[in-house]
């Protein structure tokens, strides 16, 4: 099932995201089966706005917070927050997924 986990980094910890952006790169490809997306929030002049989204696909919300802890960017204490979200796929690629309903 599907989960959308929300991520918020701490004030000031930018040097810190940076250290251990290789390492975090590195989790993600090999959790790539994993993703149905994934990324960083930026601000509207495209400056890194300190947090992130996941889309993961995993079996149940301790699944998911297994995989988020593991995350270098977590385990590193980069995140002042974070919030798991069950997700439904309504939409993917312009694309309805919902099950019943009308093809578009």
């Amino acid at each position: 099932m599907p989960f959308h986990i929300e991520t918020w980094d701490k004030p000031g910890h930018q040097a810190a995201r940076q250290q251990l952006r290789p390492a975090h790169l590195d989790f993600l490809a090999a959790h790539a089966h994993l993703l149905l997306a994934c990324d960083a929030k930026l601000d509207d002049d495209g400056a890194d706005a300190g947090g992130g989204i996941y889309i993961v696909d995993l079996d149940d919300r301790a699944a998911a917070e297994r995989f988020i802890a593991a995350d270098p960017f977590h385990a590193g204490g980069l995140f002042r927050e974070v919030r798991l979200t069950r997700w439904r796929k309504a939409y993917v690629a312009g694309v309805c997924r919902l099950s019943g309903a009308a093809a578009r």
